[in-house]
């Protein structure tokens, strides 16, 4: 790659890569580190590698959540980023090549009945979800009845939830199985109220660098390296989006 071209990516001469963390990692939440406090996690890992095809510098620019994460694009905050597609974010941002699809859905307190999205919506008075996502913009889509409180963080929902002020929190499959895993007598719906795909992401209106993104994911794809950072995750049964996948 040109240095014109580089620069055209990572103006800075080093790569931003924004991410969100969550307590409990997933294809697209990255955990901090219990001993040195970074962030590990699948776009922790998809981030260096397109640094190591750039020959630049990875820096990691971390926010609580996707809604934040999405709308320091605009801000020029970071360079690339991997986030769940929605209309309302290819508002700021332009999406390329997906590495993952998957469904959204509920996990409901301990102690609650409900094992349908029809029962949560009719016994729960209120759910959490993050501020301004897509989950939780298709979430209040899929309940006539009970209120969707906008969190800021995954752990502002646990918290709420632990604490009787919520009676489920919306969020991917895959985060979901891992909190449900960690708290006995949680329990995930099977039903889903939404999906779509996790992709690569730029600013609005950088061509180059998008065209660049979804190739070296494609690339990451090919190679096993998307596959490998689900499984240092802890995610080996989770399955990478086919090649050319968008959403």
């Amino acid at each position: 790659m040109s240095r014109i071209q580089a620069k055209d990516i990572a103006p800075q001469g080093k790569l931003r890569v924004g991410i969100a963390t969550a307590p409990v990692a997933s294809v697209f939440f990255c955990k901090p580190d219990e001993q040195s406090g970074e962030p590990r996690g699948v776009p922790v890992d998809l981030g260096a590698a397109l640094a190591r095809e750039l020959d630049m510098p990875l820096e990691l620019v971390v926010y609580p959540n996707s809604g934040e994460l999405t709308a320091a694009g605009s801000k020029g905050e970071w360079d690339v980023a991997f986030m769940p597609v929605d209309a309302e974010r290819k508002k700021v941002v332009d999406f390329g090549a997906a590495y993952y699809l998957f469904d959204s859905t509920f996990l409901v307190a301990p102690g609650s009945s409900a094992r349908t999205l029809a029962e949560l919506d009719r016994g729960a008075k209120r759910v959490g979800g993050i501020a301004a996502t897509t989950t939780v913009r298709s979430a209040r889509r899929a309940l006539k009845n009970a209120e969707v409180v906008e969190l800021r963080s995954v752990d502002d929902m646990l918290a709420s939830l632990r604490a009787g002020e919520i009676e489920a929190i919306a969020l991917d499959r895959e985060t979901l199985n891992g909190i449900a895993a960690q708290m006995p007598g949680a329990h995930v719906l099977k039903e889903h109220f939404h999906t779509t795909g996790i992709s690569v992401a730029v600013p609005r209106g950088r061509a180059a660098a998008l065209a660049w993104a979804s190739e070296a994911v494609e690339r990451a794809k090919a190679s096993g390296a998307v596959q490998r950072a689900f499984e240092r995750a802890g995610m080996k049964h989770a399955v990478v989006a086919p090649s050319g996948a968008t959403v």
